[in-house]
């Protein structure tokens, strides 16, 4: 470590670090992507360690703003997180993590987060499991069978190119009901909802984007109750007004030569259930697809309950998807709502950040927090990983215990606090970055 320096990647080294994470994820990248990957670090912190002048390690974070309880914070979210594999197990990722988690603090954002590829690696750095997502399938071949009356508003296709601007609005209005979720710019819409080729698939149609509840320009052709996808998007402009949006949908559809059509859902949004309920049915009953398949669905997605048919709707994987780490937990802490009294004194391990650790007394309500040091005896004992997967609302502390990951010290004290950090919704997220 003695022979590792880690500083700033200028804007001119940025193809190199490309190259080193292109060497460590298997990648080789089309030129196309390469420059998007190039834009996108331009307004990175670029953090790398170098040895004799070589680039041996990489590290970028986009200054996004996460939605917590109650509000909002700026939070460093990680990405082309890589290490030369001539130079692992020797302290690069520990060293460059340690450099971030130092600014983080200077500028003032008490968490940071990521989206680990291997989740054996970033627990030691203080990283919990703070949003979990759900993949569901539903099998279209007939229609969908629901317990509820689905909102009878009109449904209307629009272009993908208007969407930045007719669906923003209405993202960053709902956005506020669910921690874990960042604010997105003009440009991550375009480029990372709403790019015509997906990076994964290039079978797949482009984005196609319907709105319920909107009046004006429909965008494409096609009834609500019978949809058809098989035309290209005219490139008309929207007259939709957003203050009559009631839900969204973003998805891709894709011919299978040995099975019925798949309509891929990227994201889904809506007011109310009979809402969401619309629009589930819509995509369910698009011409020449016979599958629906949703990645990254709230864990509490109230399709699960008003699903008449539950072979006709399955749950096929659960994941962890946001990662979170307190790099200022007082500050982290005192920056969230809560949801019910709790005054309890918690003692956190924090071998990466030792101003985290040790025993804290934590007195909040909903009229605000405050976490000073005290010498009183713990009522829980925990780690600042599992601290962090609960401070969004999506990990019980109750949970944690019956686990044998934390220990509580003072009967009751477990459910006090997760009767405080309570959400109505569940934290959830689906932008990758």
């Amino acid at each position: 470590m003695e022979s590792v320096q880690f500083r700033d990647i200028p804007a001119a080294g940025i193809d190199r670090a490309l190259s080193l994470a292109y060497l460590v994820f298997h990648e080789t990248p089309e030129e196309e992507k390469r420059k998007h990957h190039h834009e996108l670090l331009l307004d990175c912190v670029r953090i790398g360690a170098y040895e004799d002048g070589e680039l041996v390690g990489f590290v970028a974070a986009f200054p996004f703003t996460v939605s917590v309880p109650g509000g909002e914070l700026p939070c460093p979210c990680l990405t082309f997180v890589s290490v030369a594999p001539t130079h692992r197990r020797r302290g690069v990722l520990s060293g460059m993590l340690a450099e971030l988690f130092a600014r983080a603090v200077a500028d003032g954002s008490p968490i940071a987060s990521l989206w680990a590829s291997e989740d054996a690696i970033y627990g030691r750095f203080g990283f919990g499991p703070a949003t979990h997502g759900h993949t569901v399938e539903i099998d279209s071949r007939r229609p969908l069978a629901l317990r509820i009356t689905p909102d009878d508003r009109p449904l209307r296709l629009v272009d993908p190119a208007d969407a930045p601007g007719l669906l923003g609005a209405y993202y960053d209005r709902t956005r506020t009901e669910r921690a874990g979720r960042i604010a997105r710019g003009e440009a991550w819409w375009r480029e990372e909802w709403l790019v015509t080729e997906d990076e994964e698939d290039d079978e797949l149609s482009p984005p196609r984007v319907v709105v319920l509840g909107a009046t004006g320009a429909p965008g494409a052709t096609g009834a609500p109750n019978s949809p058809s996808d098989n035309a290209t998007l005219p490139n008309t402009t929207a007259t939709t007004n957003t203050t009559t949006i009631a839900g969204y949908a973003i998805y891709r559809t894709k011919t299978r030569d040995d099975a019925p059509g798949l309509v891929r859902l990227d994201e889904l949004e809506a007011d109310t259930p009979a809402a969401a309920a619309a629009l589930w049915r819509y995509l369910a009953s698009i011409d020449l697809t016979g599958l629906v398949r949703a990645w990254g669905r709230p864990v509490d997605d109230p399709l699960h309950l008003f699903a008449a048919d539950r072979d006709q709707v399955r749950v096929t994987g659960d994941f962890p998807a946001l990662w979170l780490r307190l790099v200022d937990v007082r500050k982290a802490l005192e920056s969230r709502s809560w949801a019910a009294p709790v005054d309890v004194v918690l003692d956190v391990r924090d071998d990466r950040l030792p101003a985290n650790a040790g025993r804290h007394r934590l007195t909040a309500s909903p009229d605000g927090c405050t976490y000073e040091p005290t010498d009183a005896p713990a009522d829980l004992t925990l780690d600042v990983r599992d601290l962090a997967a609960c401070y969004l609302g999506g990990t019980k502390a109750d949970a944690l215990v019956r686990a044998g990951l934390a220990t509580e010290h003072t009967p009751g004290t477990v459910a006090a606090l997760d009767a405080a950090l309570h959400t109505p919704l569940l934290p959830h997220t689906v932008d990758e970055f």
